[in-house]
């Protein structure tokens, strides 16, 4: 019996310490390891399987943009690449980087080409520094989403914003508010906000303000360095950072690419709103989300809640429900990956 499933791409942040050695340990001899570190090789780059393989796991190696980005492409394209052959796969998305991944899963892009994107975009953002990112949560512990928190934390935002400071919302993220700007508007959120579970605000190390207009110039540079050519129409429906869908047979490969190297880059990426409508427009029996890492399957499920997805209206729901069938798999977690497999 078939298996239709939502395929789900993570962004930065989820190659760490625990993800060391998750190529060799899953994808040792695939043949495309051997293209990847090709074109890291003739770009004058260290290898992905050599970063893999280090000894020790490093943050001034790791996390930067010129490793992470092609890390985290290789793992999650691969893993795309394997799953079992029950599973069809009805949709694709991801989160922020993670939409560059999902376009060379649905065939917008070729995996090499899908891999020059990343391991591009990774460069150009690290060279240029462009200001940064914190996490904020607008939720519960029931998963639930404040709305009226929510709204008070964006007005403290919109606030921050109209003075001497740049803030933006970067990633709506589930039930997390991803915020980007330069040092001063994070430090004003920061002194603002409470400090909450002696975690949040988190700052994320080596992240750009991403999905700002202050990566107008990584935009402009992304363009001028990627190509419409090495863009095609997507084989399987594609789920963008503002929720629409781009259909087979239906998408322009150039407005594609204009979207990918513009409005992705400098706008807001509404992850939510992505995993929700893939939920009511695909309904699948799945949704995957491919490795490194397992951190982004919270976002996933508290998106799913804040929807009432098939009466998932809390975190207790959604656990009774994942303990009774599984809906959400992430194969960066050992226990979950065998089952799709």
């Amino acid at each position: 019996m078939t298996r239709r499933a939502v395929l789900i791409c993570p962004g930065r942040g989820t190659y760490n310490k625990p993800e060391l050695g998750y190529l060799s340990r899953h994808h040792s001899g695939h043949p495309l390891l051997d293209t990847f570190d090709g074109l890291r090789r003739d770009a004058g780059q260290t290898p992905v399987s050599e970063l893999d393989s280090a000894a020790r796991f490093s943050n001034a190696v790791h996390t930067v943009g010129d490793a992470a980005s092609p890390l985290i492409y290789a793992a999650s394209y691969l893993d795309a690449q394997s799953l079992a052959d029950d599973i069809e796969v009805v949709a694709v998305t991801g989160n922020s980087m993670g939409w560059y991944i999902a376009l060379a899963v649905s065939g917008t892009l070729s995996a090499e080409h899908g891999f020059t994107v990343v391991n591009t975009m990774g460069r150009l953002m690290q060279e240029a520094s462009i200001g940064g990112q914190l996490v904020y949560p607008c939720m519960g512990p029931d998963w639930r989403i404040d709305n009226l928190e929510r709204d008070a934390l964006l007005e403290k935002v919109g606030q921050i914003d109209r003075g001497n400071a740049t803030l933006r919302l970067s990633i709506d993220l589930g039930g997390m508010l991803v915020l980007a700007g330069d040092d001063a508007g994070l430090k004003a959120f920061e002194a603002t906000v409470p400090r909450l579970d002696d975690r949040f605000p988190m700052r994320l190390p080596h992240h750009a303000a991403f999905h700002t207009d202050l990566q107008a110039p990584v935009a402009k540079a992304g363009r001028d360095a990627l190509t419409v050519a090495m863009f095609d129409a997507p084989r399987v429906p594609t789920i963008d950072g503002r929720g629409a869908i781009w259909w087979p047979g239906a998408s322009d490969p150039s407005d594609m690419w204009d979207y990918t190297l513009g409005h992705q880059v400098v706008e807001t990426y509404d992850f939510t709103r992505a995993i929700q409508v893939a939920a009511r427009e695909f309904a699948p029996d799945l949704f995957i989300i491919t490795g490194p890492g397992g951190t982004l399957g919270g976002a996933v499920a508290q998106s799913l809640v804040a929807c009432n997805w098939q009466g998932m209206d809390s975190k207790e729901a959604f656990q009774t429900r994942q303990n009774a069938a599984p809906t959400l798999i992430s194969m960066g977690r050992e226990d979950q990956r065998k089952l799709v497999m």
